[in-house]
């Protein structure tokens, strides 16, 4: 964690694929961002306890983090109540399935050059560079089971965005492939949720590292870019009262909480707030916790479709 030089909104960063943050250490003087800074290293890393499972619980620690920060640094946050959340290649992939399973936690979030179909990113890694741990990971291939690909990845959980993301890509990325951003906006748009993307495309960029070949401009422009899409967010994402969402293993709101028995499955839930009624629907019978934000718990099993 990195305190700004006075109270200000929170930045949640994650780190890639391969990478952990760096070792904890102890800053004599506060950062120049105005940004609250919690550097959250995922579970199974060099910092962290636990096994690494690619946007399975993982990313409950996201939330956990946030939460505990609120608590415990308080008077580093100042009164907007803003979370901002960042990531690139792996965390970028990270931040795609969060703004989906936590929907109106976060401000604004960027995913830069991140992974949004993880059956996809599989089959794409012929060097079996990143299949190996997906195997361990995620737990099997997608051909033995998909769903669980599925509820890992952002693309198939794009229905529950209410984030406003601002997204880049450079098109001659090889570790992860371009497609994933652009097919994640194809999404975004056949579902009507355009207008809550900032899609960038960096042409000539990317090789065996996701920068590889980068201009200083447009290096600037990208950093410039992500900074004045958080500023421009002034407010923070509202549940409707009503809809519907897709639970891949879990969904955080701030009225209720879902959990299916597997992080490995999916499901899809309607809610009323109003009358307080929240219906959910699988592929299977699976047993879910229904938690809400007053502390009432309910246990049901998902009706099968």
């Amino acid at each position: 964690m990195i305190k700004p030089p006075q109270a200000g909104p929170m930045l949640v960063q994650l780190h890639g694929w391969h990478m952990s943050m760096p070792k904890p250490a102890y800053r004599e003087r506060p950062s120049d961002l105005p940004y609250l800074i919690v550097q959250v290293d995922m579970r199974g890393r060099a910092f962290s306890e636990g096994a690494a499972d690619c946007n399975g619980y993982e990313l409950i620690d996201i939330y956990d983090a946030i939460h505990f920060v609120r608590k415990e640094y308080a008077e580093w946050l100042d009164d907007s109540g803003h979370i901002y959340l960042e990531g690139g290649s792996g965390g970028g992939g990270n931040v795609l399935a969060a703004v989906a399973k936590f929907p109106d936690l976060f401000s604004a979030a960027a995913a830069l050059y991140g992974i949004s179909d993880y059956a996809s990113w599989y089959e794409q890694d012929a060097t079996g560079e990143f299949r190996d741990e997906m195997d361990v990971w995620v737990g099997c291939s997608p051909e033995a089971d998909l769903e669980r690909y599925r509820a890992r990845s952002g693309i198939a959980l794009a229905a529950n965005v209410v984030t406003p993301l601002y997204m880049a890509h450079g098109d001659r990325d090889i570790r992860v492939p371009v497609e994933h951003s652009r097919e994640y906006v194809r999404e975004m748009r056949r579902l009507g949720r355009q207008s809550l993307i900032v899609y960038e495309e960096l042409p000539g960029v990317g090789g065996r590292g996701h920068l590889t070949n980068m201009t200083e401009e447009q290096a600037v422009f990208m950093g410039a870019a992500v900074e004045n899409h958080r500023r421009e967010q002034g407010r923070k994402p509202v549940l409707p009262a009503e809809g519907g969402l897709i639970v891949g293993g879990y969904v955080y709101t701030k009225p209720f909480r879902l959990l299916l028995e597997t992080v490995n499955g999916m499901a899809s839930l309607t809610y009323d707030l109003k009358r307080r009624i929240v219906r959910a629907s699988a592929s299977a019978p699976y047993r879910y916790e229904l938690i809400w934000e007053d502390g009432q718990v309910e246990k049901g099993v998902c009706e099968v479709r």
